[in-house]
């Protein structure tokens, strides 16, 4: 009677450990896979690979923008270059029927330059500036948190070209019909200086 007492626990903690090795064996198993997955995804070769969301939430294939030249912004509207959306407007109603967009993400990476809501910096930019170049919701433009499109536009890994760490608001890439990237301006280099506006001139031109 006694040894069936003993022998029936050291059964159970045989049955757990060895349902414990199998858990972790599966647990192992998973992050394995998750990991071959992540390494095996294929990396954008162009940024119509890349999906985003507009201002109010909508799903976008940046594949939309496919033969035009882009300009791409991260905007803000409590920074000192804010002003520059006027530039950004004045500068797509120059262009926009020659197959050129400027495209707009808000991105509070900053010193909380960017804290209102999606809704709140739609009415902004348009009340305040009169934004009609196509606006996206709020996304990280650089850190553990970036976003794919910024990732892309930032690391020559990715893009093929150059490394561009974002510096600041109001940084903007040049890219082209191609959906590749060409060059980026500084935050400080304004959209009405000659040298962008040559540079927009003769990318839409496919020169």
């Amino acid at each position: 009677m006694v040894g069936n007492m003993v022998q029936f626990p050291l059964s159970v903690l045989t049955l757990l450990l060895y349902s414990k090795q199998q858990t972790m064996k599966i647990l192992l198993l998973t992050v394995l896979t998750s990991l071959l997955f992540i390494s095996s995804a294929p990396k954008p070769q162009t940024i119509y690979d890349i999906k985003v969301q507009d201002i109010i939430g909508n799903k976008v294939s940046l594949s939309r923008y496919k033969g035009k030249v882009l300009l791409i912004v991260n905007v803000a509207s409590k920074c000192a270059f804010t002003n520059q959306y006027k530039d950004l407007q004045a500068l797509y109603e120059e262009y926009q029927d020659d197959d050129f967009v400027v495209l707009g993400f808000p991105a509070n990476n900053f010193l909380n330059q960017e804290p209102h809501s999606n809704e709140e910096i739609n009415r902004f930019c348009t009340s305040k500036f009169g934004v009609t170049f196509p606006m996206f919701s709020k996304i990280s433009v650089k850190g553990k948190k970036i976003h794919p499109l910024y990732q892309y536009l930032t690391s020559k890994k990715e893009n093929g070209r150059l490394n561009a760490p974002v510096q600041w608001n109001f940084q903007k890439f040049l890219v082209g019909k191609n959906g590749k990237v060409i060059r980026y301006f500084k935050p400080t280099e304004r959209v009405k200086n000659t040298l962008i506006k040559k540079a927009i001139r003769r990318h839409i031109k496919g020169e």
